[in-house]
């Protein structure tokens, strides 16, 4: 990485956290991507990021199972809201637009800080074992959004199938656009984005959303009439289909 992007980390590089999240787990976050940026990720060991953030080896791995871990340290929390967010829906809630919602969640997380969200993508891109532990990352959302559908979808034909389809396609439409925005330097609006690519999920397979302006689609009427039927009688028939005398 430039120089520019270690020093833009400094600025505002931080991974965010909840209010209340203990401050030691962002030093080390913060530690960790000033060596990534600087040494680069395979060049930097947990023994560095613990002497630059002023902590010991213990401490580390009190908040962070192994170095991987620390390139994604808001997922976890992210992943137990998504699921918790599933767990609470009413029951009258329609099961696609629900996942949607939940994606949305996700997306929120990034843009809460699109400077720290560019860096973790620009390092993910350029190590493997990053670009792994992130599918593995995604399979864990998909397979929470899957759980949820199949629940909602027991019973109907198809029902698990279906609930796995939509929740892989909740997850490419999200992805679509979320990296569409990190390619961009997290420039723009990234949760109208992702919204944007979710009403394609919707349409196909949530019905078909409002017509802009909150307006209802025209209806159609279809007339079945003999081919020798005289145009006097498919009139008659029309009015009756409309409602009119």
């Amino acid at each position: 990485m430039s120089s520019s992007s270690s020093a833009a980390a400094r600025r505002g590089g931080k991974a965010p956290g909840p209010a209340g999240r203990p401050p030691m787990r962002d030093a080390l976050v913060d530690a960790a991507f000033r060596l990534f940026l600087e040494r680069g990720y395979e060049r930097t060991t947990v023994d560095d990021i613990v002497a630059l953030a002023g902590v010991g080896r213990r401490s580390f791995f009190r908040y962070f199972p192994s170095k991987e871990d620390v390139v994604f340290p808001d997922h976890e929390g992210c992943l137990a809201g998504l699921t918790a967010f599933l767990s609470a829906s009413p029951q009258d809630a329609e099961p696609v637009g629900r996942a949607c919602d939940a994606a949305r969640l996700v997306v929120r997380m990034y843009a809460q800080n699109p400077a720290f969200s560019v860096q973790r993508y620009r390092l993910t891109k350029e190590v493997p074992g990053l670009r792994a532990y992130e599918l593995s990352v995604v399979w864990r959302y998909q397979r929470a959004l899957a759980g949820y559908l199949r629940t909602r979808l027991a019973g109907r034909p198809d029902g698990a199938l279906r609930a796995d389809v939509i929740a892989a396609a909740v997850v490419a439409a999200h992805n679509n656009a979320l990296r569409s925005w990190l390619r961009a330097d997290g420039r723009g609006d990234a949760v109208a984005a992702v919204d944007h690519a979710l009403g394609q999920v919707r349409s196909a397979f949530g019905g078909t959303p409002p017509a802009p302006g909150g307006e209802r689609p025209e209806d159609v009427v279809v007339v079945v009439a003999r081919r020798d039927a005289p145009l006097w009688r498919v009139v008659r028939e029309l009015e009756s289909a409309l409602g009119r005398s």
